[in-house]
């Protein structure tokens, strides 16, 4: 199957299209390289443009069988600053995507969401068929694509998986590629910045959640888990012809101070840590209830917090070795 990704060459991206190629899928990467970087996507087919393109859309999507769409803005605080940019990009252009992916007679499609559509979720674990009442601008923006393609599935036939997955980390255990979000506004990767002295200090965005110990909880599922069940979705569509809505997490919670405490381990240094407000737009707890996505796709989550903590830790000090590397040739 020859399988566009938009956004490959971004974090998850990047790990989806090794997951396709090990498969043995034909893999082409579309992404504007405002938020992707080229070097994680070396030796895979690249085309640079952006999903509000029509016309390079068109031409990229000759001979393409499905779609995987990741190019999307993520930063939950940042769409409550600025919603402008979140819509724009998150719906718009995606919406033009949409529509090119129809008028190229494609009728596959997967999209990368967010368990970001529930909101503050009544109970934990959470079903897919819990109430969608997200809670920030960046959440809105991926459950308002999601209701277009149910449309488009009524309406023109368009078959689809959006896999609400919670919280990505982790690296790929080639060391090519990983987190490298710039600011880096993730729990761990933020973590372990703190403790290699490369930040001032770990931030903890409040400690009085109605939670055990007071800070957010959230369920830590490693990318190349997430890859694997894209690869799986976009198979699975391609051989039934159902659409899909699915969560991707490991089912278990850990709240923030766990996984700094992990960090701590792992690494066998100290972080010094700043307790701050509440950021807005921050659920207390977002766990997932996997267990449609096991049936369905007989998949599940594989690593631990510890390996996804240990692969973060391992990529981060590869990219600090070669950042220094370069800082002296020049």
């Amino acid at each position: 199957m020859r399988v566009l990704v938009t956004g490959g060459a971004g974090y998850v991206g990047s790990h989806a299209v090794r997951a396709l190629k090990q498969r043995g899928h034909d893999v082409l990467i579309y992404d504007n390289l405002v938020a992707g970087h080229e070097q994680a996507v070396r030796g895979f087919r690249l085309v640079r443009g952006d999903i509000g393109d029509r016309a390079m859309l068109l031409s990229a999507l000759q001979g393409v069988d499905a779609v995987m769409h990741f190019a999307a803005f993520i930063n939950v605080g940042e769409s409550v600053q600025n919603p402008r940019k979140y819509f724009d990009n998150n719906v718009r252009r995606a919406l033009n995507l949409l529509d090119s992916v129809m008028e190229a007679g494609i009728r596959t499609f997967l999209f990368s969401s967010t368990a970001a559509v529930y909101g503050n979720p009544l109970s934990v674990p959470i079903p897919e068929n819990a109430p969608l009442q997200p809670v920030n601008p960046y959440g809105v923006t991926k459950l308002l694509l999601e209701q277009a393609l149910q449309a488009y599935d009524r309406g023109y036939g368009l078959r689809f998986a959006a896999l609400r997955y919670f919280n990505a980390a982790g690296a790929h255990e080639s060391g090519e590629t990983g987190e490298w979000h710039d600011p880096e506004t993730h729990l761990i990767p933020s973590a372990l910045m703190a403790v290699a002295g490369l930040r001032p200090e770990m931030q903890l965005f409040g400690d009085d959640y109605p939670t055990p110990d007071g800070t957010c909880v959230r369920d830590y599922i490693h990318v190349n888990d997430l890859a694997d069940a894209h690869v799986l979705a976009v198979e699975y569509l391609a051989r039934e012809r159902h659409s899909l809505v699915l969560n991707l997490g490991t089912g278990r919670g850990y709240s923030n101070r766990e996984v700094l405490a992990m960090v701590e381990q792992v690494t066998g240094l100290t972080m010094p840590m700043k307790i701050s407000p509440r950021r807005p737009g921050d659920p207390p707890s977002l766990v997932a209830d996997p267990s449609r996505a096991q049936q369905i796709l007989a998949w599940k989550a594989k690593y631990s917090l510890r390996e996804i903590v240990a692969s973060a830790w391992r990529w981060q000090q590869r990219e600090n070795k070669e950042s220094k590397a370069t800082e002296s040739s020049l």
